[in-house]
């Protein structure tokens, strides 16, 4: 984990390519006392980063994140009301590449859309 207890997995199910992870913010974290005081909410590249840490789980890989497309932050997550999230992950293998479509959401909300490319390292 690149920040050291941002978040807790609490789930995670893998059918075949897709995955589908239960998280919670830890929003007692340092970052939320610059991001921002009073109001905090979760970096984009927080969110990013644990796609990415995930998607390692999930293949047994170390990986390099070479492209993203996509990437579409439709309701911000606030730790303090929405800790809890879902993470769906599309994932697909071609040649030593990775392909991830994500899905964020917390309850019926959906926070954060995003495609991304890794390969191995």
């Amino acid at each position: 984990m690149l920040i050291k207890d941002f978040y807790t997995l609490n789930d995670l199910s893998v059918v075949e390519n897709s995955a589908n992870a239960h998280i919670t913010i830890n929003k007692n974290h340092e970052v939320f006392k610059g991001h921002f005081p009073g109001n905090p909410v979760t970096p984009g590249v927080c969110m990013m980063q644990i796609i990415k840490e995930l998607t390692e789980q999930i293949v047994g890989k170390s990986l390099f994140m070479e492209s993203s497309s996509n990437v579409k932050f439709m309701a911000i997550i606030n730790p303090e009301k929405t800790p809890d999230l879902e993470l769906t992950l599309d994932i697909v293998e071609e040649d030593q590449h990775y392909k991830v479509k994500n899905t964020t959401k917390f309850g019926e909300t959906v926070a954060l859309k995003l495609s991304m490319g890794f390969k191995t390292i």
